[in-house]
């Protein structure tokens, strides 16, 4: 071990996260990992990092932490403002930091999640080989908690980029383009009919699923027996309102499922703030 990352302050929610653990909703755990898979490989690129090794997700911001070694650190995801002892760091860019040093997030101007990589990644011990929390199973690291001391990996690689240049979440109507789901006949109108309203996000949205809220849609048909689940897949309940599913879905579902986001909407549904519009279509 190199050293270890200490948390002063978990802010409002924060956990560990990698590229989940696949494999394994034949025992009912689904893959987890990154909300926004996007900007947690962009932090581990900024360090040198395994495109694997475990980051910080932090919710709105908040967060607070010190090494206790000279290291590489980067912060992706929703823009929160960073300050290293007190004085503005830049986002999207590896930040050099010394033994002592003491990093803090400000709240994101837009989005919901940012992304902390150290170099070496944090070096806790994987269940059913992930580092990643899941909300849904308990599974892996418990959210981060003050005074909490994590260890640090060995370095894989160097910085190679001074920075990157990233489009920021947006603050304002997110339009996502959903894809056919095997019970789009169970929507009354299909994706035309999922595409006119606009919704906006509950504030009862989680890892699990984003909930939405809006005119209710009409299916055509009664439940149907449980079927399996992957993320991105868009529920219908009973009530009409659609739900979305994040990385800590469940592994089956008897709602059907009527549309589908691609990987990279899903990943940008995840910084989606409660009350934010959303278009789908």
């Amino acid at each position: 071990m190199t050293g270890e990352l200490r948390i002063l302050s978990p802010g409002p929610f924060a956990t560990l996260q990698d590229n989940g653990r696949p494999g394994w909703a034949h025992v009912g755990v689904s893959p987890a990992g990154a909300a926004d898979r996007t900007s947690h490989a962009l932090a581990n690129r900024l360090v040198g990092n395994d495109p694997d090794a475990a980051t910080i997700e932090a919710l709105f911001g908040g967060l607070v932490f010190a090494v206790t070694t000279s290291t590489v650190v980067a912060v992706t995801g929703a823009p929160a403002p960073v300050t290293v002892n007190n004085r503005a760091a830049d986002l999207n860019a590896p930040l050099y930091l010394g033994s002592g040093d003491e990093v803090r997030l400000g709240v994101p101007t837009t989005g919901l999640r940012s992304y902390v990589a150290i170099a070496g990644g944090i070096a806790v011990s994987p269940t059913l080989g992930s580092r990643s929390w899941d909300s849904l199973a308990r599974l892996g690291p418990a959210p981060l908690s003050a005074g909490q001391a994590l260890p640090l990996g060995d370095p894989t690689g160097t910085p190679t980029v001074d920075a990157a240049p990233i489009t920021p979440p947006t603050s304002t109507e997110l339009r996502l383009r959903p894809l056919p789901g095997p019970r789009l006949d169970w929507l009354d109108g299909g994706l035309e009919a999922l595409a006119q309203p606009t919704w906006t996000v509950s504030t009862r949205s989680d890892r699990v699923g984003v909930r939405l809220e809006g005119e209710p849609l009409h299916r055509t048909h009664d439940e149907l027996p449980s079927e399996g689940m992957v993320r991105g897949a868009i529920q219908l309940p009973p009530n009409g309102l659609p739900v979305i599913f994040g990385p800590d879905h469940p592994v089956t579902g008897g709602y059907p499922v009527v549309a589908i986001l691609t990987e990279q909407d899903s990943d940008r549904l995840t910084q989606a703030r409660p009350g934010q519009a959303i278009r789908l279509g």
